[in-house]
């Protein structure tokens, strides 16, 4: 059995879940889409091949194996977009929680039976078939979880609105000692640069009491101001919306101190570095294609305590 314990995004990670390209399947259809950013590159016919995909997950597992963090891996499902490790699953204090994707993804639970076979059954979660939720959505600040949400009457006519109040609800209910905050995000089926994925597309607390954020991935204006002055504005680093598209907000925090960033953000990487972050820079400007980039890739199971 393995240890479970995520309190927030930042605490030293000991062991994580990284996505796998191998065998990711053919390019998609244009109707089999479900995010604008992918839609884009096929359209463009620079949608990423496998090779380097695969080299992209391996330079991150080469910055896991320096920092002596326990690395699993799903198993490979033939012709299966496994590299977005954070969608299907994500840990909650001492809990797995799985989530509910959409239809045409659910093989994609599969290729992670091994590690729900290495947690206790008390310790696994699934939220109910009406309660729509995936990881990229959730964000743990120690006491707080904050929750990326679509609310909107047409919620159904959107690809892009993964996570849905029903969900919200229900996280409520599982952990009544947390302050649970929801954030409405804004969606497009079509225009990457006004479509906020998930959560994490448009927003990333980082160490040092630090934040990366979008206004514009915000439905509500207050409730991005809210975010702003919960971190303190002199904390947070601005990025536009190209930046957001490019994923700027979608880095990874394997502690306090160190970051894992994609090489080309520059000026994100100067900023980081100027605040005192170690940045481990590597390539994922393939990956960062399909609207996903390092936080989406990777599902942490055990961090230290806070």
């Amino acid at each position: 059995m393995i240890k479970l314990n995520v309190q927030n995004e930042t605490s030293r990670l000991r062991s994580v879940v990284l996505g796998i390209a191998v065998n990711n399947g053919p390019t998609p259809n244009i109707e089999d889409c479900y995010d604008p950013k992918s839609r884009k590159h096929i359209l463009s016919n620079s949608y990423p091949i496998e090779a380097d995909m695969v080299k992209e997950l391996e330079a991150v597992l080469e910055v896991f194996k320096k920092y002596d963090v326990k690395v699993y891996r799903p198993e490979v499902i033939p012709n299966c977009n496994q590299i977005f490790a954070r969608d299907i699953a994500f840990v909650i204090d001492d809990f797995l929680i799985e989530a509910n994707l959409l239809p045409n993804r659910e093989e994609e639970l599969k290729a992670i039976d091994t590690i729900w076979n290495i947690i206790p059954r008390s310790k696994h979660i699934k939220l109910p078939e009406h309660c729509h939720i995936e990881g990229g959505d959730v964000m743990l600040v120690n006491n707080h979880i904050f929750i990326g949400t679509y609310s909107g009457a047409n919620y159904a006519d959107f690809i892009t609105a993964r996570t849905n109040r029903h969900a919200v609800e229900a996280i409520k209910e599982l952990f009544p000692t947390k302050i649970v905050k929801t954030f409405e995000l804004k969606k497009s089926n079509t225009n990457a640069e006004e479509n906020a994925l998930h959560l994490d597309c448009c927003f990333n607390p980082l160490g040092k009491g630090k934040a990366i954020i979008h206004k514009n991935g915000f439905l509500v204006e207050s409730e991005y101001n809210w975010l702003v002055n919960f971190f303190g504005e002199e904390n947070v680093f601005q990025i536009s919306k190209e930046e957001m598209s490019q994923m700027y907000s979608n880095v990874f925090s394997i502690s306090e101190d160190v970051i894992i960033s994609e090489k080309g953000f520059t000026r994100l990487n100067t900023w980081l570095k100027n605040q005192g972050f170690t940045v481990e820079e590597v390539p994922y400007a393939q990956i960062a294609k399909q609207g996903g980039l390092l936080r989406c890739t990777t599902m942490p199971l055990l961090r230290d305590n806070i």
